[in-house]
């Protein structure tokens, strides 16, 4: 099989969900908050089986792995990922917040490239500048990489690194839904 037609798929949950929510905001025109802080749609959600299927675009499916915090027992979020075919993994929140996510798709990505067989296409939705040395250990490796995210959310430097940049704005209405 050309390795130019597998990919494996890793998503920040946090920085997809939040950047949607601003966006989906923006789309519906809704006001900065009192403190000035761009608005969130809060009904908005990220469709998975959707968002896998855009996000795959034809390449054969190796993996795909979907890292986030640990919701309230109550969501079901985790459980809609994994029946559209995410690994889900997650982790505690701290009083400090979101903690070792970031750490969690580098470590996910690095075990992917470093186990696969033989190059292929590395698919990041996130958009942080933590993710640097991920994108470079891929093309040492000889993969190719696809940065996906939202604008609002995309370091500059990460999006110079990758082979190619496809922005959440251009799929939003296939990935998610909000209430009118």
């Amino acid at each position: 099989m050309d390795a130019a037609t597998e990919c494996i798929i890793l998503v920040d949950n946090s920085n997809v969900w939040i950047e949607g929510m601003k966006y989906a905001a923006h789309t519906k025109g809704m006001p900065n908050q009192p403190d000035g802080k761009p608005p969130q749609d809060w009904s908005w959600r990220v469709d998975f089986g959707s968002l896998l299927k855009e996000v795959q675009n034809g390449h054969r499916l190796v993996r795909a792995i979907l890292v986030g915090s640990t919701p309230p027992p109550n969501d079901s979020v985790w459980n809609a990922a994994a029946a559209q075919g995410f690994k889900v993994i997650t982790h505690e929140r701290s009083s400090a917040g979101e903690k070792a996510v970031d750490t969690e798709v580098v470590a996910q990505g690095l075990k992917a490239i470093y186990k696969h067989p033989r190059p292929a296409i590395l698919k990041l939705l996130s958009g942080d500048r933590d993710f640097v040395p991920l994108i470079q250990a891929a093309y040492e490796e000889g993969w190719e990489t696809e940065l996906w995210s939202f604008s609002s959310g995309m370091s500059v430097e990460l999006a110079q690194m990758a082979n190619r940049v496809i922005t959440l704005e251009t799929v939003f209405d296939k990935i998610g839904n909000s209430q009118v």
